[in-house]
């Protein structure tokens, strides 16, 4: 007599180990191929967990991006984290993070080590040449769009431009965010329970406070080269208060790297920033680029962890309160403020970066051709940015 079959069980799901791999392999490609900024990282990482795998529902992927939005750092960066921590937890948080910040440290270090090489190299420079203003051009039409959300009302038209007076007259960044977000949180209500009007302004007590504060966290200029501890211990608190995305960063480091320690030239800062656009991954990489500048292969990583460090410590201990506050109006008032304050952020840093990439002619009709290009079709940006460099090498080929 045959023994009748046994049932056939069904599919195991996969296993821990798997999982980890599985998010690895994932973020690691999401990584060397998440060209476009933040909101293509975004639009990736949703169709692959989302759509593809199913690993998490739509309105789960929401109340994500809503709670990454709500902490500073990388907004995609933090969505890779929060991915890993629903799908393997504090092992799965730290692989797909890490998974997806790899490939574009990586990429960014070879070209940091390419342009300590070849930078003076005049095929270098005609490269770099072209790439700045299309950089410029990518930077302000992420302005512009950022922008156009941001300022809801004309209390906030008044706040960012209180904001921008205040970047050129040299407050710190760090002061600008967060006083701004402060008053503009303050304003905001107190309008919305029809207090007085004066909210609109600091009181006058607390103005010399204020002021000490912003005077204190500018003070100390550290040696012109910097130790591996004073390295980190920069990019680990602009990783810490980032606010607005990638491109607030360009503020912070303005101010630290070259304002405050005196660690970069103008040129290398913009250098860097042009190389972070046209690599894929998150904007923050440009971090790996600085600290090798700075202290080679060790200053690299040690960039590279602080400044992402804080975005793991955040989603692993504030995703489940940030979820509540959400929902609060004074918390929404003050990430209306704290938004506006950081374009306008944007907007200094950029003006003072075209100051000096706008040398002649030629540059400003790369600038040109790239804003137009970038507002006439829906093109990405990496591109923009490489065809900024090539035109650059076609117009030394030429002159």
């Amino acid at each position: 007599m045959i023994a009748p079959q046994e049932a056939v069980p069904a599919a195991l799901p996969p296993s821990f180990a798997a999982r980890l791999r599985e998010l690895a392999f994932l973020f690691l490609k999401l990584g060397a191929i998440s060209f476009g900024g933040p909101a293509a990282h975004i639009a990736l990482i949703e169709g692959e967990v989302v759509r593809k795998r199913q690993w998490l529902t739509r309105q789960q992927f929401l109340d994500m991006l809503g709670a990454a939005n709500l902490i500073p750092g990388p907004t995609s960066t933090e969505m890779a984290i929060n991915v890993g921590f629903a799908r393997a937890g504090w092992a799965g948080l730290c692989v797909a993070g890490a998974s997806f910040i790899l490939p574009a440290a990586l990429i960014t270090g070879a070209f940091a080590w390419a342009y300590t090489r070849f930078g003076a190299l005049p095929q270098a420079a005609s490269v770099l040449y072209g790439i700045k203003p299309a950089v410029i051009a990518v930077i302000a039409i992420a302005i512009w769009r950022l922008g156009k959300t941001a300022v809801k009302d004309a209390g906030l038209v008044v706040l960012g431009a209180l904001a921008l007076a205040a970047f050129f007259l040299g407050l710190n960044p760090i002061a600008i965010l967060f006083g701004g977000a402060i008053v503009g949180m303050l304003a905001r209500r107190a309008s919305a329970l029809r207090a007085s009007a004066a909210m609109w302004v600091l009181p006058t007590w607390m103005r010399p406070r204020f002021l000490t504060l912003a005077a204190a966290i500018s003070a100390a200029v550290p040696p012109t080269v910097p130790s591996m501890g004073k390295i980190a211990l920069f990019f680990l608190r602009v990783g810490a208060v980032l606010y607005g995305g990638g491109y607030v960063l360009l503020a912070f480091l303005e101010d630290g790297l070259i304002r405050q320690h005196a660690w970069l030239t103008q040129q290398q800062l913009l250098d860097a920033v042009a190389i972070g656009q046209f690599t894929p991954g998150p904007v923050l990489s440009t971090a790996t680029f600085i600290g090798y500048i700075l202290g080679g292969v060790p200053g690299a990583a040690v960039a590279t962890v602080a400044i992402f460090l804080p975005s793991f410590f955040f989603v692993a201990l504030l995703a489940p309160v940030l979820f509540r506050l959400r929902q609060s109006a004074w918390m929404a008032a003050f990430l209306d403020a704290v938004n506006v304050c950081a374009v306008a952020l944007m907007a200094g840093v950029t003006f003072k970066l075209a100051a000096d990439a706008l040398h002649g002619w030629p540059a400003w009709v790369i600038a040109a051709a790239a804003l137009a290009v970038l507002l006439r079709w829906k093109v990405n940006p990496a591109w923009v940015v490489l065809g900024g460099g090539g035109a650059g090498l076609l117009l030394a080929a030429w002159w």
